[in-house]
């Protein structure tokens, strides 16, 4: 670990000093913790974590380094090279100064320090988190080097930062043109699009090992768009931001249930449905981030260990029955710890969505089927098709 300074810098004046871990300068974000054990590669580049700067509650990190397979984001245009972490900041109590894993390509530390991610390490974190979770996630700065200043200097950088509240964030990680994911193993079976809200790689995989081949459009993307494809259903990805400010993925949301095709959504992609059909959406104290969340699913009993990732929620209560314009719905699903709203779904089955991650690939895997209930509504459509 390197001896150079570092402060992490809370908007409400709380300062934690430490040492740089990554590059040296200063990032401004809004402060949230993980509870993921594992998985580090994987919470750095997913683009739900586009402005936060994210603390690991896990003592060590980086004993596995960095690999070229684990990364959820590519590039604009669905190009692997172009990956890239979006955190704004990493906080870490203890970076290991070995790498071991025989997938390595190169260590955390250099991955941080190629791509300019500010980091700081050596601070209690365990002090941080009761801190969060008690005044709730907050603006916050890391600074190092030559961005060091005196402690009243940072805290007014840090407060004038734009809240994460009201932030519109989903067109900044889309891509910009589109891209195409095969399916795996033989032909096409269904076409889904699947609308970047700041999707992870790992969801058009999980597609592709259906027989689906999966249409990436950008977070603008038309119902034209979409009908001109042929596609067989929707999918709405995760996503950063304040989903209050997605009216146009909203309005899409809307547009394509009344056409009938099955819809699938995920995290972000949950609270566009939910607006869709009239519930509202309000900002969490510190979200629920992290691969050990329980959810109950209310029809059947299940209770499923989820991946999350998420500052802010649906309101509405477990079970609760509902109208809307496109029949009634259900809140499907619950957190277990603090019953949170975890999942919506229209009675008809004919669209549903979930909060928490079903393709998180360092695990939890509870929730893969949700992908087969999906493949589910596409074959159905396509016998009633047939049958016409």
């Amino acid at each position: 670990m390197s001896n150079s300074a570092a402060v992490l810098v809370l908007e409400d004046g709380r300062v934690f000093r430490g040492s740089t871990f990554g590059a040296v300068g200063q990032t401004l974000g809004e402060a949230v913790f993980s509870t993921g054990m594992t998985g580090y590669q994987e919470t750095l580049t997913d683009p739900s974590y586009h402005r936060q700067i994210v603390v690991s509650t896990a003592p060590q990190i980086g004993n596995t380094g960095w690999n070229d397979e684990d990364d959820e984001s590519v590039g604009p245009t669905g190009d692997a090279a172009g990956a890239k972490i979006w955190v704004a900041g990493y906080v870490v109590r203890d970076p290991s100064r070995v790498t071991s894993s025989w997938r390595a390509t190169g260590s955390l530390q250099a991955k941080l320090e190629e791509q300019g991610i500010v980091g700081i390490a050596g601070i209690d974190t365990r002090a941080l988190v009761r801190h969060l979770r008690t005044r709730g996630s907050m603006k916050a700065g890391v600074f190092s080097g030559d961005a060091l200043a005196a402690d009243d200097i940072l805290v007014d950088r840090v407060r004038q930062q734009p809240t994460m509240l009201g932030a519109d964030l989903a067109g900044e990680v889309s891509t910009t043109s589109g891209y195409i994911v095969e399916p795996t193993g033989g032909d096409a079976r269904f076409t889904v699009a699947a609308i970047d809200l700041g999707i992870k790689t790992n969801t058009p995989r999980m597609f592709a090992e259906r027989g689906i081949r999966v249409h990436v459009l950008p977070s603008n993307a038309t119902l034209e768009q979409i009908l001109d494809l042929e596609a067989d259903g929707v999918f709405l990805s995760n996503g950063p931001g304040d989903p209050a400010t997605a009216d146009g993925a909203v309005h899409l949301t809307k547009e394509v249930l009344g056409q009938g095709l099955p819809l699938f959504g995920i995290c972000f992609g949950n609270q566009i449905l939910g607006r869709a059909l009239g519930m509202e959406t309000y900002k969490m104290k510190f979200g629920h981030r992290g691969i050990n969340i329980p959810v109950i699913e209310h029809h059947t009993g299940r209770i499923a260990i989820t991946a999350q990732n998420h500052g802010f929620a649906l309101e509405g209560e477990a079970g609760q029955e509902f109208d809307t314009p496109f029949g009634r719905a259900v809140v499907s699903h619950t957190c277990a710890n603090d019953g949170a709203v975890e999942g919506v779904r229209l009675l008809d089955d004919s669209a549903f969505s979930v909060q928490y991650h079903p393709e998180a690939a360092a695990g939890p895997h509870d929730a893969a089927y949700l992908f087969d209930r999906f493949t589910g509504l596409l074959e159905a459509r396509s016998t009633k098709k047939g049958s016409k």
